[in-house]
């Protein structure tokens, strides 16, 4: 199972203003390419964390999980630990940056990451 999970840092952050989250998923859904999509305001507040475990408790069904939003370095820092603790396999996450971009030039990057 491919999931995608946008995260969009409040939806308040200037670097998001381009990017009409709502379109962005539903391209990925209607077209079938992944088989869940998820927006969440803050991936790494602590209602994030309890988002985390509660998504990766079944995630040994998860083959691929993109996270598009801020850059794969913070993502990978912040999210590391969770992954560790859930037993998720660190190697089916793709993390995606889409800051300061428009809705295709995300949609570009999720296409990359989807391919990889």
């Amino acid at each position: 199972m491919k999931g995608l999970v946008i995260c969009v840092c409040q939806g308040t952050c200037p670097s998001f203003s381009k990017i009409n989250v709502f379109e962005l998923g539903n391209k990925f859904r209607r077209e079938k390419k992944v088989d869940f999509v998820a927006i969440h305001p803050q991936l790494c507040a602590s209602d994030g964390d309890n988002f985390w475990k509660v998504l990766l408790s079944s995630g040994d069904r998860i083959s691929k999980l993109i996270v598009a939003g801020c850059a794969p370095e913070m993502q990978l820092k912040m999210f590391k630990w969770v992954f560790k603790e859930m037993g998720f396999d660190e190697s089916k996450f793709k993390p995606v940056e889409i800051r300061n971009m428009t809705t295709e030039e995300a949609v570009q990057a999720i296409e990359k990451a989807l391919q990889d």
